[in-house]
């Protein structure tokens, strides 16, 4: 079996865990190179600490290629939750994956022994997937410059003054694939003026005014690795508020950025950016973590916040994102995709960070 399993079943060996069900489709295509969407159906890998892996498959689905590890097929009206406990008899930890649905979890758990236990067992292959082997890593790099020139040709759609804001995040998907994506790795944000104080906001018909701030947030999909970046930018002009608070979201990304290097914890990143932001005057402002995950999935697990003490370790990929926002006025929110290295961070976005005025 591959290196990434191995490296899964070593975790659960630390964690006291001997068998896990894992069911996201974006782990199991991680761990043995298969991609399936299985709708309401179950689909697990099953792996064990005696090596004993199997993947539990609906004759539904569509095998292309040979798998080294034991297949095991059902039938929508087979016991499809017995078939799988009758695995687990001799269990006496069950890790479960995060994302597995209640309906498979509870008539599972009435099958087996009373004496089994049961973990959230998800961070044994979490914690593989932080770190990005050279592979992963050459992927990570050419999908962030695809998002480099996409974010590039949206900004000068913006400019044109045109253009709604949903008519902009439409054309997004268009762009990314006429670069070589796949299409996006989440929806668009595109945000004008008091939009921008929105974190999430979601494209409407709002259309731009001199001074409004733009806050283009977008990634794509390529070949299987996502990208992520935010830029802000102003339409016409900026006002001298505007000008200041930009800066100082500018300063938070980039002494955050300097600072990364293996040994250093995640949470402390964090509070380097927040103490910026905050020196300028806001704290309520910027009200979200400073940072996500990102590699396979858009948001994978980990983040650059409070609440992760964790060391950087060389491999890791993360955002950099911090922002202020203003109700009823404007948001500023900058953000670059960082991997880990030996000694510092490559930033995986080239696109420039210095003011811009369009239109």
């Amino acid at each position: 079996m591959n290196q990434r399993v191995n490296s899964v079943v070593n975790e659960m060996l630390k964690r006291g865990i001997d068998h896990l069900i894992i069911s996201d489709p974006s782990s199991i295509d991680y761990l043995i190179n298969y991609q399936n969407q299985p709708g309401e159906r179950m689909y697990v890998l099953l792996l064990t600490a005696n090596g004993n892996h199997t993947l539990f498959l609906n004759r539904l689905f569509y095998l292309d290629h040979e798998l080294d590890l034991n297949i095991v097929w059902y039938s929508d009206t087979d016991d499809y939750v017995g078939i799988l406990a009758s695995y687990l008899q001799d269990a006496n930890c069950i890790g479960i994956d995060k994302f597995w649905s209640a309906q498979f979890l509870l008539p599972l758990m009435n099958q087996t022994n009373d004496e089994t236990c049961f973990e959230l067992g998800s961070i044994c292959v979490d914690y593989i997937r932080m770190k990005k082997d050279e592979k992963e890593q050459q992927l990570m790099r050419e999908s962030s410059q695809m998002n480099d020139l996409a974010i590039d040709k949206v900004i000068q759609l913006c400019a044109t003054g045109k253009y709604t804001e949903r008519e902009v995040t439409e054309k997004v998907v268009d762009v990314f694939r006429s670069l070589g994506c796949s299409g996006n790795s989440f929806d668009a944000i595109i945000a004008y003026g008091e939009n921008c104080a929105d974190n999430h906001h979601m494209g409407d018909d709002t259309v731009l005014k001199p001074g409004d701030s733009i806050i283009i947030d977008m990634g794509g999909a390529y070949q299987g690795y996502c990208s992520d970046m935010t830029r802000t930018v102003f339409y016409k002009e900026v006002s001298d508020e505007k000008r200041r608070v930009y800066n100082l979201v500018k300063k938070a990304n980039e002494t955050a950025e300097a600072m990364i290097k293996p040994g250093v914890k995640l949470c402390d990143i964090d509070k380097v950016a927040r103490d910026i932001i905050a020196e300028g005057g806001f704290v309520a402002e910027f009200n979200h973590r400073l940072g996500h995950f990102i590699g396979r999935d858009v948001h994978e697990y980990g983040d650059v916040s409070a609440n992760f003490d964790m060391p950087v370790e060389e491999g890791m990929i993360f955002s950099i994102e911090p922002g202020v926002y203003i109700q009823g006025d404007f948001g500023i929110r900058i953000e670059d995709l960082v991997l880990v290295t030996k000694d510092g961070c490559e930033i995986l976005n080239s696109y420039t960070k210095d003011l811009m005025i369009i239109g």
